[in-house]
C-alpha cells in the first residue's frame, strides 16, 4: 500500500484506472425502455422481414402475364388498403386497387404507380406506360429468420429500436449501467436556494458531477453534501460502496488538516494513486474498497470537470463495453502559451477542423477554481511540463470532449 504521495503521469493514471476489473451485469429490459442502451446480446430476426409480399407504390397491382403492350387497359376488381388483404384470384387484364405498405396479392407481379394511369368510367382505368420494377418487397427481402439484426456490444439508437420493434422483438438484453453515489464535501458549500453567506460557496459540483455522469451512461443512485466531519463521512462512504459500483467525492483530498478522503483512500483495499503529474487536479486520488471504485476528484470545479473526462468518463463506458466517447488527437495550438509549468498543464480550450488538422484556442483562465469557461469548453489541451513557454503553431496532445 502507497502510504505517502508519489505522483505519476496523467497515462499511468489512466493505465491503473484501465485495469481494474469490472463486473459484467446484465438485465432484460424492454425495447421502449432501450435507448442509448448497449446490448449484452446478439438480437436475431424472429421470423421473415417482410413476412407478406409489400407494394412500395400507390397504385394497381396487375399479373406479370398481363404486362405488356401498353397503353393497356384493365378492370379494377377491389381495393387493398394497407393493414388488408385480398385473396380473390387476378384475370386476365384485371387489376386491383393497392396502398404504399398494403399486402401484394400472390398472383400480381407488378404494381404500376398511379402516377402512370388514367382513370376510365365503369371501374376500368388505363396504364400508360410500363413500370421498371416491380415495386413489389418480396417476403424475407430485408431479413430471413434468424439473420442477425443487431450484433452484441452496439449502443441502441432511435432507428435500431424502429428495426427491432418492427420485427416483435419486445425486450432485449443489456448491459446494466453504472450505479454511481456522489459525495461532495467542505463545511464552504451552500446548497442552492441560501441565501448568499460570507466565506462560502454554492455547491457547483454537487450538480456538475451528477449530470456528467448521466451524460456519460451511469445511473446516479444518490447526491450528498456533507459538512467537514470524519465520522459522516466514513458513514457515508461505507454506505456508497456497499450500494453502488462507483464511487466519486470531491473536495477533502489535499492535505489540509480537514482532507479526510486522502487518509481514507491511504488505508484502502488498495491505492490506485493519490496524485497526478497535472494540473488542474493534481490531487485527484483514485482506490479500490470492497472491490468499489472510489474516484475522488478535486473540489475545484474547473480541476473536477477536468479529471472527470481524463478518468471517469472511459471508466463509466468500459462498465457497458464500450470505448470512450473521447477523440484524442494531436492539434496546433493557435496562440502562444507563456507560463511554464513542473507537471503536464491541462488546458480547457476550444477547437477548429480544417480536412482533419485541428486548431486549439485556450479558453479563459485555466485555474483550478475557474467556472466561467465550462460551458464553452469543447477540448481539452496538455500543455506539456517545460521551464519554457510553448510557441504559437506548436503541437499538443488533445482530447475532443463529447456532447459539445
Amino acid at each position: 500500500m502507497l502510504t505517502r504521495r508519489y505522483p505519476i503521469s496523467i497515462t499511468e493514471a489512466q493505465a491503473k484506472i484501465n485495469q481494474v476489473a469490472l463486473p459484467t451485469k446484465t438485465e432484460t429490459i424492454p425495447v421502449t425502455e432501450a435507448n442509448h442502451r448497449v446490448l449484452a446480446e446478439t438480437v436475431t430476426a424472429p421470423f421473415a422481414y417482410p413476412h407478406f409480399r409489400r407494394s412500395g407504390v400507390d397504385g394497381f397491382a396487375i399479373r406479370h402475364e398481363d404486362d405488356h403492350d401498353y397503353p393497356h387497359e384493365f378492370k379494377v376488381v377491389g381495393n387493398i388498403p394497407a393493414g388488408s388483404t385480398f385473396h380473390q384470384p387476378l384475370g386476365k387484364d384485371e387489376a386491383v386497387r393497392i396502398m404504399t405498405g398494403a399486402d401484394v396479392p400472390s398472383d400480381a407481379g407488378v404494381v404500376v404507380m398511379l402516377e402512370k394511369t388514367r382513370e376510365l368510367a365503369d371501374n376500368r382505368i388505363n396504364i400508360v406506360v410500363p413500370e421498371k420494377h416491380s415495386n413489389i418487397t418480396e417476403i424475407g427481402e430485408e431479413y430471413q429468420t434468424a439473420d442477425v439484426l443487431i450484433e452484441k456490444d452496439t449502443e441502441l439508437n432511435p432507428g435500431g429500436l424502429a428495426g427491432l420493434t418492427a420485427l416483435g422483438v419486445q425486450t432485449v438484453t443489456v448491459y446494466r449501467q453504472p450505479r454511481v453515489a456522489v459525495i461532495t464535501t467542505g463545511s464552504e458549500l451552500m446548497a442552492p436556494g441560501e441565501p448568499v453567506q460570507e466565506g462560502k460557496i454554492y455547491n457547483s459540483n454537487g450538480v456538475q458531477i451528477p449530470y456528467l455522469v448521466r451524460e456519460n451512461g451511469g445511473v446516479v443512485t444518490n447526491v450528498e453534501q456533507l459538512v467537514d466531519d470524519n465520522a459522516l463521512l466514513q458513514a457515508s462512504l461505507t454506505k456508497a460502496i456497499a450500494e453502488n459500483d462507483i464511487v466519486i467525492t470531491d473536495g477533502g483530498v489535499s492535505v489540509g488538516d480537514y482532507d479526510f478522503i486522502g487518509d481514507t483512500a491511504r488505508q484502502a483495499d488498495e491505492l490506485l494513486f493519490n496524485k497526478i503529474k497535472q494540473r488542474p487536479g493534481s490531487v485527484t486520488t483514485a482506490f479500490v474498497q470492497d472491490n468499489t471504485l472510489i474516484m475522488a476528484l478535486s473540489g475545484n470545479p474547473g480541476a473536477c470537470f477536468t479529471a472527470f473526462y481524463l478518468y471517469v468518463e472511459p471508466l463509466l463506458r468500459r462498465f457497458v463495453h464500450q470505448p470512450s466517447r473521447i477523440k484524442k488527437v494531436q492539434s496546433h495550438l493557435a496562440a502562444p502559451y507563456h507560463k511554464t509549468n513542473g507537471f503536464d498543464r491541462i488546458l480547457r480550450a476550444t477547437f477548429t477542423e480544417d480536412h482533419g488538422q485541428y486548431a486549439t484556442y485556450p479558453n479563459g483562465p485555466d485555474r483550478s477554481g475557474a467556472l466561467s469557461n465550462l460551458q464553452t469548453t469543447t477540448c481539452l489541451i496538455k500543455i506539456p511540463h517545460s521551464n519554457r513557454p510553448i510557441e504559437l503553431n506548436a503541437e499538443v496532445e488533445t482530447w475532443l470532449l463529447p456532447f459539445k
